[in-house]
């Protein structure tokens, strides 16, 4: 099988699955089987797979044909300027997360050592995005998830960024700080939105961090604690709920409160510093 045939026969295959964007998939699987680029592989359509090549193609299609998410099948994800190593354990890193790095840096700007705490930190994301982003940062990361933890270690040693992991139930409240600045994306899917989302999350991502109910006004309540006096809160929130979060750390005594839009145009991040 050649090239060009390997993506036509991936991409109809995934049509009919039901996969939302076949075509970028197909690229995508291929062009990882090959260990090339997706734009390399306009550049030679009539290269032939070899049989290990292609029975590691099948084995991958057959995969996202279930749903299973692509970063699952591919068993990694970009994130900022780092590849992760992604598995059933831990969400996928979306882009809207990216933004909350960014907002994070703008926090810590100026900041020579700034300590930061990374609640639920699943891949280790957020925490080693910083990290790697913000050289002085001391970042430690919590999770209630072993498995998580045990994932975020293995990308911690890959990228050879330092960052202290240590399971923690956000529930218990936020380990003693001072904490120059705090982010969370914690689960805020509601019980009963879970039926109204896509295979590819509902029946794959792992449920103890996708749906929770009170997780955003844990963190929040237990941040305003631990956090140093004029410092920040940084949140991931559900698109549509930016406006309910901000209202909540007002009245929790937050200062300049504001929100951000992630790439998409929704209010997805919302911050508030410490008075």
């Amino acid at each position: 099988m050649k090239v060009a045939r390997a993506l036509e026969e991936t991409t109809e295959r995934l049509e009919t699955a039901g996969c939302e964007s076949p075509r970028v998939d197909a690229e995508i699987i291929v062009s990882h089987v090959l260990g090339t680029s997706r734009s390399e592989l306009a550049l030679e359509p009539k290269r032939k797979l070899s049989r290990d090549e292609a029975e590691a193609l099948e084995a991958l299609v057959v995969r996202r044909e279930t749903r299973e998410p692509l970063a699952y099948v591919l068993g990694e994800w970009g994130f900022r300027r780092l590849t992760l190593s992604v598995d059933k354990r831990v969400l996928i890193p979306r882009p809207e997360t990216e933004v909350v790095v960014d907002r994070c840096l703008r926090r810590l700007a100026g900041l020579d050592e700034p300590r930061v705490l990374d609640v639920g930190t699943g891949s280790g994301a957020i925490a080693l995005a910083i990290a790697d982003e913000h050289a002085g940062a001391q970042v430690t990361a919590v999770d209630a998830s072993a498995g998580a933890l045990e994932l975020a270690g293995a990308n911690m040693l890959a990228t050879g960024l330092a960052v202290e992991l240590r399971e923690w139930d956000l529930f218990a409240g936020l380990p003693d700080g001072p904490w120059d600045l705090i982010v969370s994306n914690p689960p805020y899917v509601l019980p009963e939105e879970l039926d109204t989302l896509e295979p590819e999350v509902r029946e794959w991502e792992p449920r103890g961090a996708l749906v929770g109910v009170g997780a955003t006004e844990a963190v929040a309540r237990g941040a305003a604690d631990v956090l140093v006096p004029g410092r920040a809160l940084v949140l991931e929130v559900a698109a549509g709920d930016a406006a309910r979060v901000a209202a909540l750390l007002v009245e929790l005594g937050y200062a300049e409160v504001s929100t951000t839009e992630d790439l998409a145009g929704r209010d997805r991040v919302v911050e508030g510093v410490r008075t």
